[in-house]
């Protein structure tokens, strides 16, 4: 997660137990800092190997000029244990890497509706800038310095797609949380495992997609989306507008729901996602965050003035979402449809709400014309100098990309996508997840590593190639 205000920036990091020293945590804090983001939310559980983790993770971000905090998930502690979650926090309360606001060490959390707040700051020995994730009128926001609301999507209540019955815009969940706050900072939250953060009065959560797709794998239903789109422009334009004290990007390494904002090649292990994270970079959404982050920080509601180059990010999904994977799909195998609302079994819960188009923001400094040829279809834009959002119908086959001004291509804005769209099954299973590409083009590699390959065949019903990890050879199933 990912925090920031005009002075600071926060992204979320969850922790992983494969890291073996201080310094694989380098990358990740220097692509943040670089980015603008001042701190990342260390996204903790009970496991054996978290107090190592922590110790690289504080040592990395002292070397490289960034802040860290804990972010409590109390999906594995146990609100009736506040002292031990305190005493977690004095340990690290005192290293130089902690983040501190307003002079106090800055805490947050997932979930902890109910945690005794007396017993967490008794057993810290030391007042705390306490920002949880509480849920109004559930938890008590009567002793919290700030809170933070983890549903960055539209939603139908619950953890669940919105319904033709029931929508909740990201914005509606805001309001609830600045009411049960009475005036007191609100963090607005992006979902990344991994993140950074600023610091600012309010906290507001963004993020730039969720898709999650688990079967048998896992013991837990888990396979829906949440509508995204351009969700992750527009949020970052009602940020610049309403100007939060925080704001918590979700997140940076969470793979598995398809909101990372890391690096594909960021060391991790792998909890079955890489089916749908093999070659789907998300690089071009933190590209396309900078100048938006740099211009919350300046306290100005315009990007326009904080581009460093002219740039062009795009996204969609690998196929459109009709295409039938049933006869393949991993989650059909023992598993009936669920009487919950979240469907563990075939097409993911809220996929008939998402739609088949192609995604572009273009950031130009000067006017130009935006060519798109996606498949079949082309589309021709005007486009203004500054940032701005795009979208055009999807079309199976290649995606292609043009920028002209004064009658010349932009050399630089022009090119075709690593992956085409296609009306097969990647994997032989359902992929709602995005394929972010940017213009210029990214010429490193970014692959995920053997550790982050590790449950890619399990359940696999047809073979998913690994030896070459571009684009064509995962669609076409050579290897």
């Amino acid at each position: 997660m990912a925090i920031l205000d005009e002075n600071h920036g926060n992204r979320l990091v969850g922790i992983v137990s494969n890291r073996q020293s201080a310094s694989d945590y380098d990358d990740d804090m220097k692509r943040a800092k670089y980015a603008g983001i001042d701190a990342f939310a260390l996204n903790i559980g009970t496991d054996p190997y978290t107090d190592k983790q922590l110790g690289f993770a504080y040592e990395s971000a002292a070397t490289n000029g960034m802040k860290v905090f804990l972010s409590f998930d109390f999906n594995w502690w146990q609100t009736s244990r506040g002292g031990a979650v305190g005493a977690k926090i004095a340990q690290y309360a005192n290293l130089p890497a902690q983040l501190k606001v307003d002079g106090t060490v800055f805490v947050s959390s997932f979930a902890g509706d109910g945690v005794n707040i007396d017993a967490v700051r008794s057993a810290a020995g030391r007042d705390i800038y306490f920002a949880p994730n509480f849920h109004p009128g559930r938890g008590d926001f009567g002793d919290l310095e700030a809170a933070l609301s983890w549903v960055a999507w539209g939603n139908h209540g619950s953890n669940k797609p919105p319904t033709s019955s029931r929508r909740i815009a990201v914005g509606d969940g805001d309001k609830v949380y600045e009411a049960a706050l009475m005036g007191k900072p609100y963090i607005a939250r992006e979902w990344f495992q991994q993140a950074s953060f600023t610091y600012s009065d309010s906290r507001l959560a963004i993020s730039p997609w969720f898709s999650t797709h688990f079967g048998r794998e896992v013991s837990y239903t888990k396979n829906w989306v949440f509508p995204s789109g351009l969700l992750w422009y527009n949020r970052w334009r009602e940020i610049l507008n309403t100007s939060p004290r925080f704001v918590e990007l979700i997140t940076w390494n969470d793979y598995g729901e398809s909101h990372y904002i890391g690096p594909l090649s960021s060391p991790h292990t792998d909890d079955g996602a890489s089916k749908w994270v093999m070659g789907m970079p998300h690089n071009g959404w933190l590209d396309m965050a900078k100048p938006f982050i740099a211009a919350y920080k300046a306290g100005s509601k315009l990007p326009n003035n904080f581009l460093d180059e002219e740039r062009l990010v795009y996204w969609y999904r690998p196929t459109p979402k009709d295409v039938d994977c049933d006869a393949t799909d991993t989650t059909m195998q023992g598993y009936s449809n669920s009487g919950d609302g979240n469907f563990v079994s075939g097409r993911p819960n809220g996929a008939d709400d998402m739609t088949d188009e192609v995604f572009i923001v273009t950031m130009l400094k000067m006017p130009a014309t935006l060519h798109v040829q996606s498949g079949c279809k082309a589309e021709t834009y005007e486009v203004k100098a500054g940032v701005w959002s795009h979208s055009v119908p999807m079309g199976v086959g290649t995606q292609s990309f043009k920028v002209v001004r004064d009658g010349e291509t932009v050399d630089s804005l022009c090119g075709t996508s690593l992956r085409e769209i296609t009306e097969t099954c990647p994997c032989g299973i359902y992929n709602f997840n995005a394929y972010v590409g940017t213009l210029p083009a990214d010429t490193s590699v970014d692959r995920l590593q053997p550790a982050g390959l590790a449950r890619l065949s399990q359940g696999l019903q047809i073979p998913c190639p690994t030896g070459t990890l571009d684009a064509s050879a995962i669609l076409s199933g050579r290897g």
